[in-house]
């Protein structure tokens, strides 16, 4: 009788977000076309480790299950990526799965990505509109700008990025690709550009785009391909407008 073939897992976890990280390692029978999520649903239905001793359950973060939401990004084999497109068959053994370290853990393999969320805030990403009135249909955007505009929106605030950029850290306050792009696509926006020298001032000043160092690992790791280095490149060039704006004095908007 064959042996069943089986998957092997070393996963890092962390009880508390105060206790310290260890491995534990897991072996569960294989299926064709599994997934990291399929294989840590196995794992949870039935938390026994390799050695046959009964365990917790692994924590993670999940929502969509097809790479929409952002929600389930873990470093395996040691890099950033979405676990629900992450297949059994095209990884390397034994699969390592750890929780991202841009952000804090709070347990396992789940972190807290307020750091990212709160920039999006500090940055005002949104058109602002307070609801009291019918406004009507927003103006219509030009089909070209609107083409790009598109795969800019594509964004699920994943966190990837922030994990892959090397000054993206505990001791730097950078605050990343994701938010920039997102202020790109907001000052892009016909309504969103009357807040756009508000975000211009913000990614200015200290954290902003004089943090990046151009190492182009954002646009590689993305998930869903967008061009975040094309939109650093495009917000240095608008914050120099912006720069030569103020000292002359100009309220006039520079395209």
């Amino acid at each position: 009788m064959n042996e069943q073939k089986t998957v092997r897992f070393i996963v890092t976890r962390q009880d508390t977000a105060d206790s310290a990280p260890y491995n534990e390692e897991f072996e569960i029978p294989y299926r064709p076309n599994m997934n990291v999520i399929s294989a840590l649903m196995e794992i949870r239905r039935n938390p026994v480790n390799k050695k046959g001793e009964k365990t917790t359950p692994i924590t993670w973060d999940m929502n969509c299950l097809e790479e929409v939401c952002g929600a389930c990004s873990m470093n395996i084999n040691g890099k950033p990526r979405q676990s629900c497109t992450a297949l059994v068959d095209q990884l390397e053994q034994p699969i390592r799965l750890a929780p991202m370290n841009t952000f804090p853990v709070t347990r396992d393999l789940q972190v807290d990505r307020s750091r990212m969320f709160d920039t999006l805030k500090r940055v005002k990403a949104w058109v602002p509109i307070d609801g009291t009135y019918d406004l009507g249909p927003g103006p219509r955007m030009p089909e070209r700008k609107r083409q790009w505009a598109y795969e800019l929106s594509k964004c699920m605030t994943c966190g990837v990025c922030l994990e892959a950029c090397p000054n993206v850290n505990s001791k730097s306050n950078f605050i990343g690709a994701q938010p920039l792009s997102q202020v790109r696509l907001f000052n892009a926006h016909p309504t969103g550009a009357m807040n756009r020298d508000e975000r211009l001032e913000t990614i200015m000043s200290e954290g902003g785009l004089e943090g990046c160092g151009n190492s182009q690992n954002c646009v590689q790791s993305c998930p869903k391909g967008i061009p975040l280095t094309t939109s650093i490149a495009a917000l240095n060039r608008e914050a120099t407008v912006h720069s030569f704006r103020r000292f002359f004095g100009s309220d006039h908007a520079v395209d």
